[in-house]
């Protein structure tokens, strides 16, 4: 049986907003900041990452969540069937992120959407060059 009650969810999209994330996991509480190595941020209309070679990284925001958390995330996320997950080990411990399950197309996010994650950058105090070559990426790259 499980015991663990909290464990750490890492989040890189809408999610890292602090409003939007007290709204859908009360019970999360913000940790810090990280950065997620061998990754890449990308588009697809919404926030994804995905396994690079090229040295890029993606900045995180270190959520502590409970297993309630867990379960509004997976509905907000649509898991299993838009978003699967991942474990990272990291010196912090594991990590979980969502990772879209179809990886094929790049595409912009909407303004609304955007707006939001920036808030994020901001409430993490994280530097928002990654997030704005991503948005530059899915309007060259869009499929």
């Amino acid at each position: 049986m499980n015991t663990i009650t909290e464990y750490l969810y890492g989040a890189y999209g809408s999610n890292l907003n602090k409003d939007q994330m007290e709204f859908r996991c009360k019970n999360a509480t913000p940790v810090e900041s990280y950065t997620l190595k061998g990754h890449a941020l990308k588009f697809r209309g919404v926030a994804d990452v995905e396994v690079s070679t090229d040295g890029s990284s993606v900045p995180l925001g270190l959520w502590k969540i409970t297993k309630d958390c867990e379960k509004s995330l997976d509905r907000y996320e649509g898991y299993p069937n838009l978003y699967v997950k991942k474990f990272i080990e990291t010196e912090h411990g594991l990590v979980m992120i969502y990772i879209m399950r179809n990886q094929d197309r790049i595409s912009p996010p909407s303004n609304c959407y955007l707006d939001g994650i920036a808030t994020g950058y901001y409430d993490f105090s994280l530097d928002n060059r990654k997030l704005k070559d991503a948005v530059t990426d899915s309007y060259l790259n869009q499929q």
